[in-house]
Formats: structure tokens, C-alpha cells, sequence
């Protein structure tokens, strides 16, 4: 990444203000102002996380920030209620009093001496989330928001659940809020009063993990912050970005197709990061999209902006499968609209031995094919979403296919541009009253390497929805579709087309309750896949992005480094298969504010032999900040099981304070159990 140093406006930044809301609860802000905009406003630029803007994103604020503010945007940084150096407890994700509170924030803003009365919103993640959520409420000022990462369904894009089946990245999530939400307030900000406010948000935030695993249909726990129940909610325009190896991509296709606003969408081949500092590559230059956005929407200038086609999409070749891409071949495609003119479904007919077109369905010959996956079968998938803490993309998946039913093309005459969002219906039986599948499509080389370019979920309890889900009737037949994850894919010429099926992937799903035998017929079951046809010379001529550019940002020094590894191991004697998961990020020490930090989470996953209830999950982590005579340090502990009843929560919370006299001293300790019903998942 480029790091730009001279800007049209010099900058100069407010370490630390206090934004008081109704109720008196005052949140933490950090902000960069163009100079002079006290007597020339500018537009103003809110990202509203709770992942404290003092320390631990403060290296992504200042690449970001500075940039956009040097081009003539207050940029403001709010700690959600709750983290950071804000008061009260966060108590969960996208309550309606973070909402509130986002619109109050704005209000002040807009009123600010230095702002023009325009306010744009922005972030990724939980700041993508609540961008969508708070221009659902429609605050006066808020004239444009860009949305990275994000979904406008709680439920069914989310990190908790995915076709009715529940996700492992719903432990891991509960575990990343669980450490952020201990952490202590500091002092230098905060005052004497640090240490009561810390105590109050150990006691009080809860375990997320618990609330979320008693929702587990789409009920209006669900639905409360979903802008799809009513799209005509969002009434100003929308630039919503995502990328092909995050989770939460197949959002933005929604969005561009049932948002009534100027709206625009950004894919490329990225994990859950900014396009600026995009991995897989190629990252490109974002900031300079994000200033033109903004421009456009916040300053009125006619930059040509929305002159552009609607959708952007990284078209990605082949490539060998591995589970970690510096870059990703392939180019860069654009559609006017969404659905795209052109783009049409190709029916393939699932047979014995693989995928066929053009089978007249009267004359397709029906047969029985039955799958019972072993538990392994899914060691290979990465993660829901690439956090960039890589390796955690899928591998060969020919480890996969030994337990699943497998369904090929024949090698390809030509090339084939799949671009949209893949379909499966199949006629299926069970012989349990509960069961999933799992439908993985895959590139297969000519030397038979097979790389996983998108994959469904469905638990078949859900196949009428997942507002409220039916027991299947064992050996009832059922007409079901599963949806697959939105793609822009070339298959090469000599390659072929798969389609794997299976009854488990753990550990990105965990297991049904009973290990289950389904039954797939052929000549009924059908995959569509929407394909493009070429238009090389008007993707050719599409304008270049620039080259990815950031701010300087102030000296974060790696003390100590860490360690990142995905191993899996398996113990022949036993049976016992565990995957591995670290992402310790070491120690550093933030120079402009003196704070030492530490930051390390482990993850285990594990089963014994196909054994469904010996599956396991678990996290800990370790999260340590301090300078001189403040020093803290909070240590949680999460374990997930489950039987075929109930989910099984174990959790531990430890806080310590350190000093030379007294050592590492525990200040605060509280212990979990809990027994969830499992609910058809």
C-alpha cells in the first residue's frame, strides 16, 4: 500500500471527545478535522464500532481516517456504548439503543460548528451493519452511507446461522465480543473512575453465545435489525462492498436488486478486510472510491460516479486449491443492474454418474443414491468467513468427496463464466427426523485437483423456511431447494463441473443431532447455474481502480511477535480428530498514547470417530493493556457441546490487575453453565 503523505487539506486530530446522549450517557469519540473547518464546514464522516478507537483499531483509523479528512471530511470515530471509553454496557449486537444513540450522534455532528449540516455514515462489519440499520431510521442529516461486509438479514447472512444450520463461527463471534466486552476503560481518559466503570461491564454485558443459541429460528430477535423486512426503509444511497472469500457477499446482490436508491456495489476477490487492504489480492485503491462517494453525495460534485455501472465484480480464474492466496487471477467484470440482462440459468440434471444438460425431465431416469457422511468430511472447508488470519480458506476438496455423493460435468469444450447465484433442487429423504446437507461446487483441473469455488447449507427442517421449521417425516420424500453462496467464476476449457453432496461439514457446521442417512433422487434434482456470456472487450474497456493508498499512521511497534497456525491432528488409536485454530497477534506498543497491548485467541475444534455428541467446541482468549501503573489483563474460557436435546455452554471470565507490589492479582471471576434446547438444529 501506497502511504500518502500530502493532502488537499492539512489535518489535525482531537485524541479524545465526549459525545453526550439523551439519557446523559456520554460516548467516546476520536476525530480528525480538514483546518479551517470551523470557518469554511465541511460534510462529516461517522464509523460507529465498539472495537475501541484508542488502541486496538487505531492502526486501521489512521490509515483510513486522515485520508478521507485531508480531502475535506470531519472523520469521526465513536466507541459504541459500552466499549472503549464509552459509558454503560454493551449488552448484545445491534440493540435498539445502539440505533438511538447512532442518530443522536449524527444530530450532534450536524450541528457541530465545523460541519455543514451533511453527514455520511460508514464501516465494516458491525460498522457496515449499523450503517444499513441507521439509514433504515432515516436521521435528517445522514445523506450516504457505505456498507463493507455486511448483511441486511440477521439471520440468514450472519456469522450464527446459515440455512437453518448453525455455524462454528457463532462460538467464535461470541468469543471475539466476550474479550472486547471485558476489557477496561482507560484511566488517561476516563479518570479515577476507570476501575468501577470496568467492573460494571464484567458484571454486566452477559454471554452473547447463550443469547444467540435461543434464537435459533428467524424470529424478531432476528429481524429487529434486518433492513430487508422492509427495504423502503433505506431512503438514502447505499455503496454497499464485500468480497468473494468473506461470508457476507450474497447481501450485496440483494441489496442491489430491491433498494429503491442510488445505489452501488463493490466485489472483489477479498476476505473480511477493507479493498484497500484486501487479501487474496489484488487490493485496490478504496479510499479513492470511498472520497469520490463521498464527493459526489456529501459535496454535490458531478464526478461521474453513478455514471458507472451498478455492480463491480472480480471475475476469478482457476487456481490450484490451497488455503492461503496472496492474489487470485482473474478480471475485473461490471453490470448495469441487478438481476443482470444476460446472465441466464443453465439447467444441469443430476444422473448416476454426473451433471448432463438437456435431458428431456419425462424421459430423466430416476434413481435412489444415499449418503451418510463421516464427520471428518468438512475438515477442509477454512472458515464461513476469511478473517485474513490465513490459512482459513478451503483446500483440495477431492478430501472431501470420498463421503459425499459426487456429480460431474464432462470436461469442458469452452470456457464457462459462472456469475450469480447458483441454485439446487433436489428431491430428498431422510431417516431421521432431522438433517442437513451441504452442497459444495468445485473447478476440477485435468489433473483432477479441485478447488471449492462456493458452497450451500440447508437443514431440511427449514426447507419451507426458517421462521418456523418442521420435523422431517423418515422416508418421506421432499422437494427441497438449497441456495448456494454468490460467485463470479471461470471454468476453463478441459475442466470440469462438481457438485458434492453431503450429510455434515464440521467443524463449519456443527453436526444434526443424530447421524442421518439421506437419500438423493436423480432425474428430479437439477442445479442451475447463472452463466454469462462473454463481453471481453466491454469488461476491457471498464475505468482501472487505483493503486491501494492509505494515511501515515502513527508507530504501532511489534514487541513480541505471535503466532498464526491451523493444524489439524488425529489420533489413530482413539479416533479423535481436533483442528486447531491460533491467531495470537503478540505485543505491541502504541507510541502515541504509551499503551502496551496483547491480543491471542486459540480455537479447538474436535470429534471422536462419527460420534455426533463427542463434537466440541472451544476458545480462549487473552487480552492484556497497560501503561505504568495501569495494567489489566482478561482471560476467557468458552466451551461448546451439545447432546441430541440441548446445546451445552461451560464458560469462564477472569480479570486481573498487575502491579510490581502485589503481582498478577484476580479481580473480578465469574463462571457459566448452560443448557439450551436444541430446536430442530
Amino acid at each position: 500500500m501506497q502511504t500518502v503523505t500530502s493532502f488537499p487539506h492539512s489535518v489535525r486530530v482531537i485524541e479524545n471527545t465526549f459525545i453526550t446522549m439523551p439519557d446523559g450517557c456520554r460516548l467516546s469519540a476520536r476525530i480528525w478535522l480538514p483546518d479551517g473547518a470551523e470557518d469554511n464546514p465541511v460534510p462529516a464522516v461517522l464509523e460507529y464500532i465498539p472495537y475501541r478507537h484508542r488502541d486496538t483499531t487505531r492502526a486501521r483509523d489512521e490509515l483510513n481516517h486522515p485520508y478521507i479528512a485531508g480531502h475535506g471530511y470531519a472523520c469521526v470515530r465513536v466507541d459504541l456504548r459500552g466499549s472503549g471509553n464509552s459509558d454503560g454496557v454493551l449488552e448484545d449486537e445491534y440493540l435498539p439503543t445502539e440505533q438511538d444513540d447512532a442518530c443522536a450522534v449524527i444530530e450532534w455532528l450536524a450541528q457541530q460548528p465545523w460541519c455543514d449540516g451533511n453527514v455520511g455514515m460508514m464501516g465494516i462489519s458491525w460498522g457496515g451493519f449499523n450503517s444499513l440499520h441507521v439509514a433504515a431510521k432515516r436521521p435528517p442529516a445522514l445523506k450516504a452511507i457505505i456498507s463493507a461486509s455486511a448483511t441486511d438479514d440477521l439471520y440468514v447472512d450472519n456469522m450464527h446461522y446459515m440455512g437453518g444450520c448453525l455455524l462454528s463461527d457463532n462460538l467464535s463471534e461470541a468469543t471475539v465480543m466476550f474479550a472486547f466486552n471485558s476489557m477496561a476503560p482507560d484511566p488517561a481518559i476516563v479518570g479515577d473512575r476507570w476501575r468501577d466503570m470496568w467492573h460494571e461491564r464484567l458484571r454486566g454485558s452477559g454471554l452473547w453465545v447463550e443469547k444467540w443459541l435461543e434464537h435459533q429460528h428467524r424470529d424478531e430477535y432476528w429481524k429487529r435489525a434486518s433492513v430487508n423486512e422492509n427495504y423502503a426503509d433505506v431512503a438514502c444511497p447505499v455503496f454497499a462492498v464485500g468480497g468473494w472469500a468473506d461470508g457476507y457477499t450474497n447481501a450485496i446482490f440483494r441489496l442491489m436488486e430491491n433498494l429503491d436508491v442510488p445505489r452501488k456495489g463493490l466485489i472483489g476477490p477479498w476476505g473480511h478486510k477493507y479493498p484497500h487492504q484486501g487479501v487474496p489480492g489484488p487490493a485496490i485503491g478504496f479510499l479513492q472510491e470511498v472520497v469520490r462517494w463521498w464527493d459526489y453525495w456529501l459535496k454535490g460534485i458531478d464526478n461521474g460516479i453513478m455514471d458507472e455501472p451498478m455492480l463491480r465484480m472480480w471475475r476469478q480464474g482457476s487456481v490450484p486449491p490451497h488455503p492461503r492466496y496472496p492474489e487470485r487471477p482473474g478480471k475485473w467484470i461490471a453490470e448495469p443492474s441487478w438481476p443482470a440482462p444476460g446472465i441466464e440459468d443453465r439447467e444441469y440434471t443430476l444422473t448416476r454418474f454426473g451433471l448432463d444438460q438437456g435431458i428431456d425431465p419425462d424421459e430423466a431416469e430416476r434413481r435412489d443414491l444415499t449418503m451418510c457422511s463421516p464427520l471428518s468430511l468438512g475438515m477442509a472447508g477454512g472458515k464461513w468467513a476469511s478473517y485474513a488470519a490465513t490459512p482459513d480458506l478451503p483446500s483440495d476438496q477431492r478430501e472431501e468427496d470420498g463421503g459425499a455423493l459426487v456429480f460431474e460435468t464432462e470436461a469442458l469444450s469452452e470456457p464457462l463464466d459462472v456469475v450469480g447465484l447458483p441454485t439446487l433442487d433436489l428431491e430428498v429423504s431422510a431417516d431421521k427426523p432431522v438433517a442437513m446437507i451441504a452442497a459444495r461446487l468445485s473447478d476440477v483441473a485435468p489433473d483432477g485437483q479441485a478447488t471449492r469455488v462456493t458452497y450451500g447449507l440447508l437443514n431440511l427442517t427449514h426447507r419451507d423456511g426458517s421462521a418456523d421449521p418442521q420435523p422431517l417425516e423418515p422416508g418421506r420424500r421432499y422437494r427441497v431447494r438449497v441456495k448456494l453462496n454468490g460467485m463470479a467464476q471461470e471454468f476453463p476449457a478441459g475442466h470440469r463441473i462438481r457438485l458434492s453432496l453431503s450429510t455434515s461439514y464440521f467443524p463449519l457446521v456443527w453436526p444434526a443431532p443424530e447421524l442421518a442417512t439421506l437419500t438423493v433422487t436423480t432425474g428430479e434434482s437439477r442445479l442451475r447455474l447463472p452463466v454469462r456470456p462473454p463481453r471481453d472487450a466491454e469488461d476491457a474497456a471498464l475505468p482501472a481502480f487505483g493503486e491501494p493508498e492509505g494515511a501515515e499512521s502513527s508507530a504501532v511497534t511489534l514487541v513480541e511477535p505471535g503466532e498464526h497456525h491451523w493444524r489439524t491432528s488425529r489420533d489413530l488409536e482413539t479416533g479423535v480428530t481436533t483442528l486447531e485454530i491460533k491467531d495470537d497477534r503478540g505485543e505491541s506498543f502504541v507510541e502515541d498514547t504509551g499503551t502496551t497491548m496483547r491480543n491471542a485467541t486459540t480455537e479447538w475444534f474436535g470429534f471422536q470417530g462419527n460420534d455426533v455428541e463427542s463434537a466440541r467446541g472451544e476458545t480462549r482468549t487473552v487480552r492484556y493493556l497497560g501503561r505504568g501503573d495501569w495494567q489489566t489483563e482478561v482471560q476467557t474460557r468458552t466451551v461448546l457441546t451439545s447432546t441430541p436435546e440441548d446445546f451445552v455452554i461451560t464458560a469462564q471470565l477472569d480479570a486481573y490487575e498487575i502491579d510490581e507490589i502485589h503481582g498478577k492479582r484476580r479481580v473480578y471471576s465469574e463462571n457459566w453453565n448452560r443448557e439450551i434446547p436444541r430446536l430442530l438444529v
